[in-house]
């Protein structure tokens, strides 16, 4: 459990996720740190980066519509693309009272489940994204221990419902941040940065940037005449630059030398 809010994965929907995790680990050098069946969906997580710098994504793929449709109903919505971001807490009861005095209005509430209790934010307030709030308590607990272990004996599978990706690539990719485009930036920067704990560590004019313990960061951007919306990924790669779709999310990766750190 993290002693403070962190922001640990970015999520992404798609209807078949087998050509996402072949291009983020085949082609970008992305490790799967793990995956399973969950009700309604079947999650696996790929980290752009390593224990050090990176971020993670998460690709959600529809099981067993039938006992909760609610990925479905997005996708058939939407199409692929940015779902959620999870932040991590350390208390979630003490994290829903700070959420609900400040106005917002979480959803599908959990508490039951003493190893990883969650509440959502809707999109109408995340400015433009589901804001997933978690309390885990998991035997590896922070990024550097599930990195060391997934080298030692391969990834978490709860099953492994995804066919074994090609080797890594040799591109070395890292994930740096989100970037959400907020016609409110203000109360944007309110929620990541104020109640979700995010510490500015860059900003210019029209934008800021959060970061949070792991290294995840988050770039609000201002966009008043855009409704709000994740609008891209962003992070550097060896070799040329890679401006493309991974299910359904714009992901941008600036070139950087081999010795870059």
């Amino acid at each position: 459990m993290p002693e403070s809010v962190d922001l640990d994965h970015v999520a992404l929907g798609t209807p078949d996720a087998r050509a996402a995790v072949r291009y983020l680990v085949g082609e970008l050098g992305g490790m799967v740190l793990m995956g399973g069946h969950n009700v309604g969906f079947r999650p696996m997580q790929v980290r752009l980066g390593d224990e050090r710098e990176g971020m993670t994504i998460e690709l959600l793929e529809p099981w067993e519509p039938e006992r909760n449709d609610f990925l479905a109903r997005f996708l058939a919505r939407h199409g692929a693309g940015p779902h959620h971001l999870t932040f991590k807490v350390p208390d979630i009861e003490h994290m829903l009272e700070r959420v609900t005095a400040a106005g917002y209005h979480p959803v599908n509430v959990n508490l039951g489940d003493p190893f990883w209790k969650e509440a959502f934010l809707h999109p109408r307030e995340g400015h433009g994204t589901v804001v997933q709030l978690a309390e885990a308590h998991e035997e590896l607990p922070d990024v550097a221990g599930l990195v060391g272990h997934v080298r030692a004996n391969g990834p978490h599978a709860n099953p492994q419902w995804w066919p074994d990706p090609p080797p890594a690539g040799a591109r070395e990719a890292r994930l740096r941040r989100v970037v959400l485009a907020a016609p409110d930036a203000p109360r944007a920067r309110a929620l990541f940065g104020g109640l979700l704990e995010g510490v500015v560590d860059d900003e210019g004019e029209g934008w800021v940037q959060l970061v949070w313990p792991s290294g995840a960061r988050l770039r609000i951007e201002e966009r008043p005449r855009e409704p709000a919306h994740v609008d891209r990924l962003e992070g550097d790669v060896l070799g040329a630059a890679v401006d493309t779709h991974v299910a359904g999310a714009r992901l941008v990766l600036a070139s950087r030398d081999a010795g870059a750190l």
